[in-house]
C-alpha cells in the first residue's frame, strides 16, 4: 500500500500522507500503480462532469480541464514544456538540451505548446460531452500513465541522479509489461481500437525523438509523452 500511495501522490495533489522514508525498491513498485493512479484521476473527472452537467457545453468542459489541471498540478504540462524549450534551443545537442530543460524558466515557445494543448484538450472535452462519451474521460489519464510505464521499460533514463533514475532501476520488470499489456487490451475493448492505435503512435514518435536527441528519457519526457497520448487518445475517439 505503500507504494500505491506513493504513486498517489506523485502523479496528483491529492493530500496523501507523507510515506516517510522509502527503499528504492518501494519506488520501483510505485510505477506499478501509475495506470491505476490514471483511473483515479479520470474517475474524478467523470464525477466532476456529473456536477458541472446543468451547465452549457463549453462551461463544462472548460471547467472539467481546470479541475485536470489542478488534479495534477500541471505536472505533466510542465514536462511538455520543458521539452518544446529544450527541442527548439537545444539545437540538436544533447547536453546543451538536458540542461535547458533543468531550467525552470519557460521560453515563449513552451507557452505557446501549453495554449495550443489545452485549447485542443478543451475543444475535446466539449466533444465528448456532445457525443456522450464521458468514458473517455475515465481511460485517458490511464492510456497517459500507461504510456510512462511504456517509456520506462524500453527507454534508458539518461540522467545520472533523480527519482526517476530510482524509480526504473527499482520497476519489476516483468509484473510492468504484464501491466502494459493488459492495459492496452483493456482500453481497446473499453474506447475502441483507434483511439489506442493513435496513443500507441504518439509513444513511439516521442520515444523516437528522444531517442534521437538524447539518447532516452526523462522525467519531462515522460511528462510530454502523457500531455500528447491524452490528446491523440482524445482526438481519435471524437473523429467522425
Amino acid at each position: 500500500m505503500r507504494s500505491f500511495f506513493l504513486a498517489l501522490r506523485f502523479l496528483t495533489r491529492l493530500p496523501f500522507p507523507d510515506q516517510g522514508t522509502v527503499s528504492n525498491a518501494q519506488l520501483g513498485c510505485s510505477v506499478l500503480y501509475y495506470p491505476v493512479a490514471g483511473l483515479m484521476i479520470g474517475g474524478m473527472l467523470w464525477l466532476f462532469g456529473l456536477l458541472v452537467q446543468s451547465f452549457s457545453v463549453n462551461f463544462q468542459a472548460a471547467s472539467i480541464l481546470t479541475f485536470w489541471v489542478l488534479l495534477t498540478g500541471g505536472l505533466h504540462l510542465d514536462g511538455l514544456a520543458d521539452c518544446t524549450d529544450a527541442w527548439i534551443g537545444g539545437m540538436g545537442d544533447k547536453l546543451r538540451s538536458l540542461a535547458i530543460m533543468k531550467d525552470p524558466a519557460a521560453g515563449p515557445m513552451a507557452v505557446v505548446m501549453l495554449v495550443l494543448l489545452l485549447l485542443m484538450k478543451w475543444t475535446l472535452i466539449a466533444e465528448c460531452l456532445i457525443n456522450n462519451s464521458r468514458l473517455l474521460l475515465l481511460l485517458t489519464p490511464a492510456m497517459g500513465r500507461l504510456s510512462i510505464l511504456a517509456l520506462m521499460l524500453t527507454a534508458p533514463y539518461v540522467r545520472e541522479e533523480g527519482l526517476g533514475e530510482k524509480l526504473v532501476s527499482g520497476m519489476p520488470r516483468k509484473p510492468a509489461w504484464l501491466i502494459l499489456v493488459l492495459g492496452v487490451i483493456a482500453a481497446a475493448l473499453s474506447i475502441g481500437v483507434f483511439p489506442v492505435i493513435a496513443g500507441v503512435g504518439v509513444f513511439f514518435m516521442v520515444r523516437a525523438i528522444a531517442a534521437e536527441r538524447l539518447g532516452g528519457a526523462t522525467g519531462d519526457v515522460y511528462g510530454a509523452c502523457v500531455e500528447l497520448t491524452e490528446v491523440a487518445v482524445l482526438m481519435a475517439a471524437v473523429a467522425p
